[in-house]
């Protein structure tokens, strides 16, 4: 008997710091440096609270993918999960199109934050021209390898989290001067129920944690993925939480929460407020650069998505084409940064992050599901194992954040999952005109 190894189409290049700067990366993105101010509007200024219930959901989601990643280490992820689940060709599709809709929309949205107002802090330049032209270099570093993103994901996740130090460093500056006010972190929002309140301002805090589902598009780049994959993304997920409350409290210790929910750029202010000195132009620097390495990673992972829904005969097979030296899969990714490019054109950043959150939950209850049906499902291989509390209190969680949803996001959602079964519809109908034919 062969014991050869099973062979991939993609390269297996992607190391344990690689893959952990990954998830960190994407995690971190650009949300924390947008939404500390909303969710001190929501819960006051206790931020750092809603931010930790965000964790432990993230973290329970998280489990059941590094269950179902070690178990069944493929490109496709939640779509694999959901076919081998529930073997249905139209959910497996309807959750991959999910995952695959929420990341080009995630990726639209940082593209329009990428050439807004931190932009214009250097150059003036159309905000449309500029995230056509962000978008367009993104797509060229994602076709050039995987090597080369993720070496460049590593020099921007090093700066992005250096911005959120600087926060932390500032505000202990500022303590310096007796005028910090710790008191401010253990305040509730007046008149609105603090068990509401946190609820209500961890659906925002969550958004700041999505991006860890990314990582699991890369199971056939891993190196060991069995035993990196979980240590990886649970390290990535702790080091951003621990990151991120640090940051909550500081910046409701520099500033009264008014002035905290009067700016759409937050961390910017406790920057200034804390007289460091530091010029504004390094921290819009910094965020630039946390939107720019979100939308690579989420492009990243769109394209490999894309690519292992092709495998699966759920999308057309021209998708799963791979650039001969590069190992890349080409048409995927120019398929996906034309989606984004056109989705930059219907909306804000507001609306395109919302749509994101929601498309997610769903993805996250099939993923979590998943994982209770797949124990009947036993594999040779030795893989990492959650207890069965943790997927239950999983969807637990999603239900919740879902409870915690507009009516006008439900509608966009919606409006996407009818394109999503339209385009299902027309691939069925060419693959029996294919076999009609034959």
């Amino acid at each position: 008997m062969s014991t050869a190894k099973p062979k991939t189409a993609l390269r297996r290049a992607v190391t344990a710091p690689m893959l952990y700067l990954f998830i960190l990366g994407d995690v971190l993105g650009a949300g924390v440096y947008a939404l500390v101010g909303s969710i001190a509007g929501e819960v006051g200024g206790a931020i750092w609270l809603p931010l930790l219930v965000a964790l432990f959901f993230a973290m329970l989601t998280a489990g059941s993918y590094a269950e179902l990643v070690t178990k069944y280490p493929h490109a496709g992820a939640a779509s694999v999960f959901a076919e081998k689940a529930f073997h249905s060709p139209v959910i497996s599709f309807l959750v991959g199109f999910c995952m695959l809709a929420a990341a080009i929309t995630s990726a639209a949205g940082l593209a329009l934050a990428f050439a807004g107002d931190y932009l214009a802090a250097f150059v003036d330049v159309p905000a449309h021209i500029a995230a056509l032209v962000f978008l367009v270099a993104v797509a060229l570093l994602n076709a050039r390898g995987i090597k080369e993103s993720l070496s460049a994901n590593l020099v921007m996740t090093v700066i992005e989290l250096s911005g959120l130090i600087l926060v932390v460093v500032a505000a202990a500056w500022y303590f310096r001067t007796g005028q910090g006010d710790l008191a401010r972190t253990i305040e509730f929002k007046s008149g609105v129920s603090p068990i509401l309140a946190v609820l209500g301002a961890a659906l925002l805090a969550f958004y700041s944690f999505v991006g860890f589902e990314t990582s699991a598009n890369l199971a056939e780049e891993i190196r060991d993925v069995r035993t990196v994959y979980p240590r990886a993304l649970f390290a990535a997920l702790i080091t951003a939480g621990v990151a991120y409350m640090a940051v909550g409290i500081a910046a409701a210790s520099v500033l009264p929460i008014e002035r905290l929910v009067a700016t759409s750029a937050p961390l910017l202010e406790v920057v200034r407020a804390s007289g460091l000195g530091i010029p504004p132009q390094v921290f819009a620097f910094i965020a630039l650069v946390a939107v720019a390495n979100g939308a690579l990673l989420t492009m990243i992972m769109a394209s490999r998505l894309t690519y292992g829904m092709a495998n699966l005969g759920l999308l057309p097979g021209v998708f799963g084409s791979v650039l001969s030296e590069r190992r890349t899969p080409w048409v995927a990714i120019v398929a996906t940064t034309a989606v984004a490019i056109a989705l930059t054109l219907t909306g804000t950043l507001a609306t395109l992050a919302e749509t994101v959150v929601l498309l997610l939950l769903f993805v996250f209850l099939s993923t979590n599901v998943a994982v209770l049906v797949l124990r009947r499902d036993p594999v040779a291989e030795a893989h990492f194992r959650v207890p069965t509390w943790v997927p239950v209190l999983a969807v637990v969680s999603c239900l919740i954040l879902l409870s915690q949803q507009g009516l006008g996001t439900w509608l966009r959602a919606g409006a996407l999952v009818l394109v999503g079964v339209l385009l299902y519809g027309c691939t069925r109908l060419a693959t029996r005109q294919t076999v009609t034919a034959v």
